[in-house]
């Protein structure tokens, strides 16, 4: 890329109208990723209408800062009120609530914007510098590699489940169970329908996020259960604790190699087209405790899980349109949006726009770096604001809770059918954590599952039944060997902790 062109795309990304859509479309991202259930691609769904009576640019200017700046603010209710706002931060909830509960609220979202932040930026210079050639890399990966990644995203259940991989693998069994419900990737016949319509297209994960993780707070609640946490969740945080930023350079200096493999994770998974920042987080944050030096510490507050998890989140969000500007190819559903909006503006993406018109492309990218650095200052006021939420007595809270909780439900297909989704998910995530069976897993095994099936049943046809196929391509040999790797080592893990209790030594792995 040449020095003209990109201070052509420079020139043009600080014109008003430009710079007015992405402040633009950051405060509305801020306003729609803080709401439970409302996602960052619902997000850019409704911004499409507006995107008519706009340029090129400043059309999807509007798009990438609103996503930045939604998928950031999905934190903002997991932090607060143990919410997730996007499949991303699912990941790392309760270890956000936890800090929040620890009276450290104003910590765990400087950490979540803080480090998005930087993440994005890094993605966007990945994106900038290497993404032709990610991008070729990227489309080399067959069916066999997907689903070795997707199989590797679903290992990090027994990193997420706290102290017992036994009950976190039955959570992963339920949410692959109910990614089953719906029509056959292959056949079309339908599946565990029972006749209903509404069943024929699958459960939607939000409704089911929403009800394992709102409703069933709510209910737990209401019937006394934890009511003590409860009660020291609702304390308000002292004005120390809420003080934006505060300790966050002394946090990138004690875990600098957490931001580096967050990033490089997020920016490598991200240029893959159907993964997105989703996986990366899962991952990023399920590789953090398995290298960490105090895995114990994981579930208790601790910010390394969340800088390596939350810098993933972004970096790969910037990574997610090397396949669409490059090559035509959505990396993912906002990117699918963006794609369409491109082409009815007649810019076509792929490999011709970077030889007939390099400029348009490079203005994308450093709009990225712009949203990005306007998450710093819009952050600030976030955080500020969250002191008010935090000084809601619980008894207003819970009923505006409850009216998100409907709302976000509602949203997704506009049918009562969701609402219920979200009462039957919030029984079941009440009466799981009643037993100590973590949740986590369950969001992971429906968001993950189609993916592994999918890619399952394709290679399976390409090889005629030989198993042996998942071996025979370099990058799917070298994935395969490494997933297993892991799951040998977990399982090597869990016996031998088994066989130290057993022998009447303390286990450092189940404490926490």
């Amino acid at each position: 890329m040449s020095f003209d062109t990109l201070l052509q795309a420079a020139v043009l990304v600080l014109q008003f109208d430009v710079l007015l859509a992405i402040l633009g479309g950051a405060v509305y991202g801020l306003f729609i990723g803080a709401l439970p259930g409302l996602t960052a691609t619902m997000a850019t769904a409704l911004l499409v209408p507006l995107t008519f009576y706009m340029a090129p640019l400043p059309a999807i200017a509007l798009i990438v800062s609103s996503t930045a700046m939604a998928i950031t603010a999905g934190d903002i209710p997991g932090a607060l009120l143990r919410i997730p706002g996007t499949p991303a931060s699912a990941a790392y909830t309760e270890e956000s609530y936890a800090m929040t509960r620890a009276g450290h609220a104003g910590r765990a979202l400087s950490i979540g914007f803080f480090f998005s932040a930087l993440g994005g930026l890094i993605g966007a210079s990945v994106l900038l510098l290497t993404g032709p050639l990610l991008a070729r890399l990227a489309l080399n990966f067959s069916s066999f590699e997907f689903f070795w990644l997707a199989l590797l995203g679903l290992l990090t259940c027994a990193l997420v489940s706290g102290s017992n991989p036994v009950k976190g693998g039955v959570s992963l069994a339920i949410g692959l169970l109910i990614a089953t419900v719906g029509l056959d990737v292959t056949s079309g016949q339908p599946r565990f329908t029972f006749g209903s319509v509404e069943l024929s297209g699958g459960v939607s994960f939000i409704p089911v996020m929403i009800g394992m993780f709102a409703f069933s707070e709510i209910l737990r609640g209401l019937s006394g259960i934890g009511a003590a946490d409860a009660s020291k969740a609702a304390t308000p945080a002292s004005d120390g604790a809420m003080r934006p930023y505060r300790g966050i350079l002394g946090l990138l200096k004690t875990y600098p190699l957490s931001l580096v493999r967050g990033t490089a994770l997020g920016s490598s998974l991200g240029a893959l087209p159907g993964v997105g920042g989703d996986l990366a987080a899962w991952i990023a944050y399920g590789v953090s405790r398995r290298f960490s030096r105090t895995p114990q510490k994981f579930g208790t507050g601790h910010p390394e899980g969340l800088i390596e998890a939350t810098s993933a989140n972004n970096s790969g969000l910037s990574s997610a349109w090397i396949p669409a500007l490059v090559f035509g190819i959505p990396g993912d559903a906002v990117t699918a949006i963006a794609v369409g909006v491109l082409y009815m503006k007649g810019v076509a993406p792929g490999p011709r726009l970077f030889a007939e018109n390099p400029v348009m492309p490079t203005s994308i990218i450093l709009s990225f770096f712009v949203a990005n650095l306007l998450l710093f200052p819009l952050g600030y006021v976030a955080i500020k604001a969250a002191r008010m939420v935090l000084k809601v007595p619980r008894s207003v809270i819970v009923p505006m809770i409850l009216l998100c909780c409907f709302l976000g439900s509602y949203a997704i297909n506009n049918t009562l059918f969701g609402v219920g989704v979200m009462l039957v998910a919030g029984l079941v995530g009440y009466v799981m954590e009643r037993n100590n069976f973590p949740i986590a897993p369950v969001i992971l095994g429906l968001v993950l599952g189609p993916v592994l099936e999918r890619n399952f049943i394709m290679s399976m046809q390409i090889s005629r039944g030989n198993l042996m196929g998942f071996f025979e391509r370099p990058v799917a040999c070298g994935l395969g060997i490494f997933v297993l790797i892991v799951l040998g080592l977990t399982v090597w893990s869990a016996i031998k902790g088994r066989r130290t209790v057993m022998a009447g030594e303390p286990d450092d792995s189940l404490t926490s």
